[in-house]
């Protein structure tokens, strides 16, 4: 599909070129007709002078002075004729090979998307026919007995019930996504200090019921951002780390003033970024090496939905391994206030 639309493109971009090659010509042979006819004088007087000094092609005798301008015209006109046929001609086969690369830049983009866009179709069919899959078998089981106490329904309601939580949680998070995606934040100043408490705050439980100790290096700012936005993200950094972790482990949470950014970082003691698995960590679905993604039950949208946060607070996210030691750290860089 996209091997023809280049081509389409590449003929309209030389259609385009040779137009404009064209119009060039046309006027240029205009203008030269136009300044031919006003030093008619000067010519003549040119003219005169070869004819009389007898400097004329060989073999080509001038009876009067007029057959000799006349000829002499003619040649001009060939010459400037051939010359602006080579021309076209280059134009055409530069423009050429400049279309077919111009239009292949063009399409880039646009098939990369295209290309995101299916394998992102196809994975949220995926993730989405699992959960529906598991209600409809464990309805299908249900049913099929001919005596089921109260102890087996509310079993089968219970476990229909997260199926249809986690639907949720994948609907709200593919919304939130478009989200961040198309609508501008109102962008404040904010103290850095209280975006990071809340978040804390915000997986308190889940850290306190695998043990997990805070390690932290905050330092004071104030950075552009929106709240809630940023807050979601660092949950979701926060939340990463302590399932990722190990039980009892520690998670680093700090941050610290560079060239005009704050960066803010959060570290775990995982078992790290594969490193096949670093350039596609951020994109939608995606769930990497099973060291870190066995263990740990969500639909690959977290990060992803972190980075389009990110984006959308005009802020960079970034993942990286901690040399020397296990775990992984993303770091959030952020504009300070007034910089």
């Amino acid at each position: 599909m996209f091997k023809s639309a280049r081509v389409k493109l590449t003929l309209f971009y030389l259609a385009i070129l040779l137009a404009f090659s064209f119009t060039l010509t046309f006027s240029f042979r205009v203008l030269f007709e136009h300044e031919f006819g006003h030093s008619n004088d000067l010519q003549r007087g040119e003219a005169r002078q070869l004819f009389l000094r007898g400097l004329y092609i060989p073999g080509r005798p001038y009876n009067d002075f007029s057959n000799f301008q006349q000829d002499q015209a003619g040649e001009v006109h060939t010459r400037l004729n051939e010359d602006l046929f080579f021309i076209n001609i280059a134009a055409l086969i530069i423009g050429g090979v400049l279309s077919y690369w111009f239009a292949g830049r063009t399409l880039g983009p646009i098939e990369k998307a295209h290309k995101e866009q299916a394998r992102f179709a196809a994975d949220a069919s995926h993730e989405l026919r699992t959960p529906l899959t598991n209600i409809k078998l464990e309805n299908e089981i249900f049913l099929r007995q001919k005596q089921f106490g109260e102890t087996d329904a509310r079993e089968l309601i219970q476990s229909n019930l997260e199926e249809v939580q986690r639907l949720e949680g994948l609907s709200s998070n593919l919304l939130a996504l478009t989200q961040y995606g198309s609508t501008p934040l109102n962008l404040k100043t904010l103290p850095v200090q209280k975006i990071i408490g809340d978040s804390l705050q915000q997986v308190k439980k889940v850290a306190e019921k695998r043990q997990v100790q805070w390690k932290e290096d905050i330092a004071e700012a104030n950075i552009i951002g929106d709240a809630n936005s940023l807050v979601q993200l660092l949950v979701i950094l926060l939340d990463n780390a302590i399932k990722y972790g190990p039980e009892g482990g520690v998670v680093s949470v700090g941050s610290k003033p560079e060239d005009g950014h704050l960066l803010v970082w959060v570290q775990d003691q995982g078992p790290g970024i594969h490193t096949d698995d670093m350039p596609r960590i951020f994109d939608r679905l995606y769930r990497g090496d099973k060291a870190r993604s066995s263990k740990v039950s969500g639909y690959g949208l977290g990060l992803s939905l972190a980075r389009a946060i990110a984006d959308a607070n005009h802020a960079e996210l970034r993942a990286q391994n901690i040399p020397g030691t296990k775990g992984a750290c993303f770091v959030l860089r952020i504009p300070l206030a007034g910089k």
